[in-house]
């Protein structure tokens, strides 16, 4: 696979992505999505790791944007189960927490915890959850980090302060180029669009569930550039390495006024 990034520093939900995804290869992290998409297209990395879907918060929208515009393709992905737990220095005093880091999705996903039980700190989002922990400076300091972080004078809190415990993240693995038609597949990601009418996207898709295959996804996304148009993700069950699969896609894509193949995995 060659060199592959993710979200850093270190330790992230997303370093534990891509060790399950390509343990094998040569890891290295990005500062931000943006930047992990641009040094995938410069041809720094083979292949990135980026979450889409969180259960609690839904599709990660940028990264849905980012791998719309890029000329890359997913072709793996993998479920981390999501651990939340709040860290600090282990000289600190929880009851005098003054400010709190973490990635914006995990603080939003302990919104509860934190109104409940910090609701005077300043809560400052990072780029992800294992950067909060560079933010550790003094014992008025406290971050949103995963369990399985561990590091020497750090202490975690012995629980999980998710608000919801059962709290999974679905990562990608995205490269270059286009889907390799003889690789075989359980999942087909696409993206398309269609008229502003009655029963348009219902007419598109109905190829699918007529020739049986299961959709598992559908979302929509305004269309930056033209106010009141939206472009649908979808993802269907499919092995895009069958002719007859892929009969079924060109017939929907013949109909769409836009339609761009995301991945097979």
């Amino acid at each position: 696979m060659g060199r592959v990034g993710y979200l850093g520093p270190d330790g992230s939900y997303s370093q534990l992505a891509a060790v399950n995804m390509c343990g094998d290869g040569e890891l290295a992290p990005f500062a931000r999505f943006t930047q992990g998409f641009k040094k995938l297209e410069e041809g720094y990395f083979d292949a990135i790791v980026v979450p889409i879907e969180n259960t609690l918060n839904g599709g990660v929208v940028q990264n849905i944007d980012l791998l719309q515009a890029s000329d890359a393709v997913a072709v793996r992905e993998c479920t981390v189960k999501i651990d939340h737990r709040l860290a600090t220095l282990e000289s600190a005093d929880l009851t005098k927490i003054k400010y709190i880091y973490s990635h914006q999705q995990a603080l939003e996903q302990c919104g509860r915890y934190l109104t409940k039980n910090y609701p005077n700190a300043e809560v400052i989002p990072t780029f992800s959850t294992a950067a909060g922990l560079e933010k550790l400076a003094s014992d008025e300091d406290a971050c949103i980090a995963g369990a399985h972080i561990g590091r020497e004078g750090i202490k975690l809190s012995e629980q999980c302060i998710s608000d919801e415990k059962r709290n999974f993240t679905r990562f990608l693995l995205i490269r270059r180029g286009s889907v390799d038609e003889t690789n075989k597949s359980s999942k087909i990601y696409f993206s398309l669009t269609c008229n502003n009418r009655t029963g348009a996207l219902s007419e598109l898709l109905l190829p699918i569930a007529a020739n049986g295959l299961n959709m598992t996804k559908i979302e929509s996304r305004p269309i930056k550039e033209r106010p009141e148009e939206y472009r649908f993700f979808i993802e269907t069950e499919g092995d895009y390495s069958s002719r007859e699969v892929r009969k079924i896609l060109e017939v929907v894509k013949a109909a769409a006024i836009e339609f761009k193949l995301l991945g097979c995995y």
